[in-house]
């Protein structure tokens, strides 16, 4: 079995890696590489994609590499192979990303990506730290996973799902904020999973072991 981390020049992937990598050893999920080539991920078992940054950066970036997005595309919605998207990733699963501009996301699972406003000055943007997470469905990918436990989040943007089946997850940030989706075969994290600890390689593993 192969799970491959796309690189696409969006974000630091290192302790990506190690998480991943580390959760295939214990749960014997095969081998997982960093890989910015269409044909590594074309005979992918798994495919995770990571992303840091802007939304219309990470979608431009992901564009200009010639056939990465198409080999993607071609793997997860024609083929069926489950993939995980994190932070911008995740993001980019959406109809549309409203950062800085009106970007066509992949609308894989619809809604948009807004800016978050809470209403409680003090509460600062972007969120960042640790925060509760609230299950909304039961999921393959969260078995083990209660309300209360914590996951680490860096994000100013959120996404607005259309449909709240396809929210798994939530947090409270002066108001409900999307932490996990999920629809098909496909799920995403808002949060770093690499950067969550024990709920963090939790959902890994499960992810690594999830045979939708």
């Amino acid at each position: 079995m192969l799970t491959v981390l796309v690189d696409y020049d969006s974000g630091n992937l290192h302790s990506a890696e190690k998480a991943f990598q580390r959760m295939a050893a214990e749960t014997g999920a095969g081998e997982v590489i960093v890989t910015s080539r269409p044909e590594d991920v074309a005979r992918a078992d798994r495919i995770v994609l990571p992303g840091d940054g802007a939304f219309p950066a990470c979608r431009r970036a992901l564009g200009d590499h010639g056939g990465l997005f198409e080999a993607i595309a071609e793997a997860v919605r024609v083929k069926g192979r489950p993939f995980m998207g994190i932070c911008v990733g995740m993001q980019m699963m959406a109809t549309w990303g409203r950062e800085y501009e009106d970007t066509p996301g992949f609308d894989w699972i619809g809604g948009e990506v807004t800016r978050i406003t809470p209403a409680d000055p003090h509460l600062k943007v972007p969120h960042m730290g640790w925060n509760d997470l609230v299950i909304d469905h039961p999921h393959p990918v969260l078995d083990g996973i209660a309300t209360g436990d914590h996951a680490y989040f860096v994000h100013s943007y959120a996404f607005r799902v259309a449909n709240l089946a396809e929210r798994l997850a939530h947090v409270d940030y002066a108001g409900d904020i999307t932490a996990i989706i999920g629809a098909g075969t496909m799920v995403g994290t808002q949060f770093h999973p690499e950067k969550s600890q024990a709920v963090g390689l939790r959902i890994i593993g499960n992810f690594l072991r999830w045979a939708p």
